[in-house]
């Protein structure tokens, strides 16, 4: 159950200003920690290098050397079902489908001290603790949680690079925090390489923490800071025995001992506590060195007042919350503010206050005229999560290009990210969709920097033959089956990258590239069977592989999902697609089959993230290859069935509780398509400046630019029954053609719905 936030009156003015509207309440974190969203409920900032969240479990990546697939559950550390809490860590990923992070987690405890998590069946056989949903609460930049077994209430909140915990501990001379340094996300045995902390007195302690996992060489440095002086610490060590360990067993390591370093620590820090005493900590970190951190630290937090860094943090979000002001039930208030909060998390900031970040050369640079940002999850947020930041963030999108324009500099393959994080590219998942982001921040005037240079890093990444079957869709127009498993997305993928790369060589006038790709973005047609009209995998003998079922996700040339989701998944050029398939009347006959089918639980038995509840007949919105589908109808005929489905995805996948999201939030991508469809209009292709329309559920809805001019939508009878478009005004001139363009929002003015019960034919 999501409880109403109450705020104090401080907190409220300290929050709203006059031009403002009190936006934070609507938040609700906890959305999407039940099931397949993979979010956490924990506190953060906008964009911000601190995500400071509750673990629930601790389950290992691996379990007798084969994959564990219940850690899948686990993405985001934190799972609404669990009844335990295992601590807080200060990193974490916003609805991903695989994971990493969890660093450096911190537990209180008192009694008799227990390094070791426990297990949840029995909880008080660790430091683990019991907790309840009815003791917790999760707001924007704040959570709060009581720890039963021990009878601690913990609280946390955050500025961009500092986590700051507030633990209010029960009398006692046993009193201990906790710093497993061996915990994190996706963990396994060796996953931890390196760990270095330093004593620095009674209320500071430094060090770093380097893992490979889905980052292999990801480094991260911490300074950590007690309001009170600790009366003993020690750690204990796991490692196993080495050949070789030097002379440092001349000491007593395990108690009181200023300088440790191994592979696999925990630490603990002791404290004498009066009844209702609190406890403060505030840990800052740094990609670049424990210096670094402290600087950061001492930066954005100067003081102990944890109810001011609070209060900041929440007007920050609510700054960031007023962007859009929509008018709307209640609950659709809730699924907007909430979605529009996931969208603000990612991607991350990637340098410290004095402007250094570590490269993906890993060496040390200096961002002087930008912020780095990390976190890139490309594959997912190419579709409308960047698009979106191109309306309402389009500063940071900038420093977000410069960001992917910096990692192809340090690329030791000159390659754009695929999937980066923390100075690494894990290369997850296909099409090389950075070019995306480049290509439609720099058509829609978002990008300052060098355009032909961006082009030209643009290039070199879709011209890199080795990575996964470009040297074959370069020569034969197409990867054969043989040769990779996804051989069909893929083909489809790099033929709408490759066409974003041709719209932005037109618009720098350089028609030799632009030929070039405007040619290969047409390769999506060599998988396309005329005879059964969907994408199916083609052998090396250009003939199509016979064992063929659209419906299956497993072996037929996909990566998460199926030729019946995939098939439509040419955003570029629908008019060619629908022309293949028949024409328009039968296009629409297929877009409803597709919305009508039943899947059968076998098809999609072999998809981690992909359950009933993300499913709507064949049409597969839990996962992103399909978000644009709905839109397709505004090709057709047959506009309003865009308008229906897109009311009625609306109502079916977001909901305002634990369980509100009908599949992986995917760093903001599932949240962006509920924005953008609740106003009205959605990027079918990004790349191009160009906006299909649907049914706004908001009856009224103002954007405010940051160019200073505001944007208004306005949904005349919009009800749960109006949800069809009996016209549409932008400027008060009617719009016949089913689209609006970029200029059109970002010049300021009005888009008005007329709505109806019945269909415009």
């Amino acid at each position: 159950m999501i409880k109403k936030i109450i705020l104090p009156c401080l907190l409220l003015s300290a929050l709203v200003t006059s031009a403002q509207q009190n936006l934070v309440q609507y938040v609700k974190p906890i959305i999407g920690t039940s099931k397949m969203g993979h979010t956490y409920p924990g506190a953060t900032v906008p964009f911000g290098s601190v995500q400071l969240s509750p673990e629930t479990d601790t389950l290992s990546y691996e379990v007798n050397g084969k994959y564990n697939g219940d850690v899948y559950k686990y993405c985001a550390g934190y799972k609404y079902e669990d009844k335990t809490i295992t601590g807080f860590s200060h990193t974490h990923f916003s609805g991903t489908g695989h994971s990493d992070l969890g660093d450096f987690l911190i537990m209180p405890t008192q009694g008799k001290l227990q390094l070791n998590p426990g297990v949840a069946s029995n909880p008080k056989g660790g430091y683990r603790s019991a907790y309840s949903h009815a003791n917790e609460v999760a707001e924007a930049g704040y959570y709060k949680v009581k720890l039963d077994d021990d009878n601690i209430t913990a609280e946390l909140t955050s500025t961009t690079r500092v986590g700051m915990h507030q633990y209010t501990f029960p009398k006692s001379d046993q009193s201990h925090i906790i710093l497993d340094l061996m915990a994190g996300i996706y963990n396994y045995e060796e996953k931890t390489v390196w760990t270095y902390v330093r004593v620095v007195n009674d209320t500071l302690i430094t060090g770093y923490r380097q893992t490979n996992g889905w980052a292999r060489t990801r480094t991260v440095y911490f300074a950590m800071s007690f309001s009170k002086p600790f009366k003993s610490y020690g750690r204990k060590s796991y490692d196993a025995k080495q050949a070789y360990r030097g002379f440092w067993g001349k000491f007593n390591q395990e108690q009181n001992f200023p300088e440790i370093a191994g592979k696999k620590l925990k630490m603990f820090f002791d404290f004498d506590t009066q009844e209702g005493e609190k406890i403060k900590i505030k840990f800052a970190l740094s990609p670049v060195s424990q210096e670094n951190a402290l600087q950061n630290m001492r930066a954005e937090i100067s003081g102990w007042d944890f109810e001011k860094v609070k209060a900041q943090a929440q007007a920050t979000w609510n700054k960031e919350l007023n962007k859009i002001q929509v008018t709307t039930s209640n609950d659709n208030k809730i699924n907007f503010y909430t979605a529009l909060y996931h969208a603000f998390i990612n991607p991350t900031t990637y340098t410290d206050i004095n402007g250094e970040y570590k490269g993906l050369d890993q060496g040390i640079h200096k961002a002087d005229d930008f912020t780095n940002y990390t976190t890139f999850s490309l594959w997912d947020t190419y579709r409308a999560l960047h698009p979106f930041f191109n309306i309402t963030q389009p500063s940071r999108s900038n420093d977000m290009v410069k960001s992917m324009l910096a990692h192809y500099d340090q690329s030791s393959l000159h390659m754009l990210p695929i999937w980066s994080h923390y100075a690494n590219d894990n290369w997850c998942m296909s099409g090389y969709h950075s070019v995306s982001v480049i290509s439609d921040a720099i058509i829609k005037g978002t990008y300052n920097g060098d355009a032909n240079k961006a082009l030209d890093a643009c290039i070199a990444t879709a011209k890199h033959r080795d990575y996964e079957g470009i040297g074959y869709y370069i020569d034969k127009g197409y990867i054969p089956a043989e040769k990779s498993g996804i051989s069909v997305s893929n083909n489809l993928e790099y033929s709408y990258d490759d066409w974003s790369i041709a719209q932005l060589a037109k618009k720098l006038n350089r028609m030799d590239v632009y030929d070039e790709f405007i040619k290969r973005s047409n390769n999506w047609k060599n998988n396309y069977d005329s005879a059964t009209g969907f994408m199916r995998p083609k052998l090396a003998d250009g003939t199509f592989k016979k064992q063929f079922d659209p419906k299956d996700t497993e072996g037929q040339g996909f990566i998460e999902g199926n030729s019946w989701n995939y098939s439509f998944f040419v955003p570029q050029d629908p008019t060619s697609l629908i022309e293949m398939m028949g024409g328009k009347k039968k296009f629409a006959t297929r877009l409803d089959t597709l919305f009508t089918m039943h899947l059968p639980d076998e098809f999609f038995a072999h998809t981690e993230d992909i359950t009933r509840e993300g499913i709507i007949g064949g049409y597969v919105h839990g996962n992103e290859p399909a978000h644009h589908i709905a839109y397709l109808y505004n090709w057709t005929d047959q506009p309003w069935k865009t308008q229906a489905q897109i009311r009625h995805i609306l109502n079916m996948q977001y909901k305002p509780t634990a369980d509100g999201l009908g599949g992986n939030d995917d760093c903001g991508q599932m949240s962006a398509w509920y924005m953008f469809s609740s106003l009205g209009f959605y990027p079918v292709a990004p790349g191009s400046d160009v906006y299909s329309l649907g049914s706004p559920l908001v009856n009224n809805a103002v954007i405010n630019l940051e160019n200073g001019k505001t944007f208004t939508v306005e949904a005349i009878k919009q009800s749960d029954k109006n949800v069809y478009v009996e016209k549409v005004l932008l400027n008060g001139k009617e719009i016949t053609d089913h689209k609006i363009k970029h200029a059109d929002i970002t010049n300021g003015g009005k888009l008005t719905f007329y709505m109806s019960a019945k269909p415009k034919k």
